[in-house]
């Protein structure tokens, strides 16, 4: 995992922890990266296997 990718997982983890989803405008605002940035790196954490997202509950699923 990129130093960035490993942000952006902790920052979900903790969100999570919370019950809280983070959004596009979350992950934004906590990183400072753009939405392009945040996507690919999102993509990146889903290829690898640490994340994955429930369509049907609308979360992540953590590793």
């Amino acid at each position: 995992m990129t130093d960035f990718e490993r942000k952006l997982y902790q920052i979900i983890v903790n969100m999570h922890l919370y019950g809280k989803n983070p959004t596009l405008n979350d992950l934004k605002r906590k990183t400072g990266k753009s939405e392009e940035d945040i996507r690919a790196a999102v993509k990146s954490l889903l290829i690898k296997g640490e994340l994955k997202w429930d369509k049907h509950k609308k979360v992540w699923i953590l590793k």
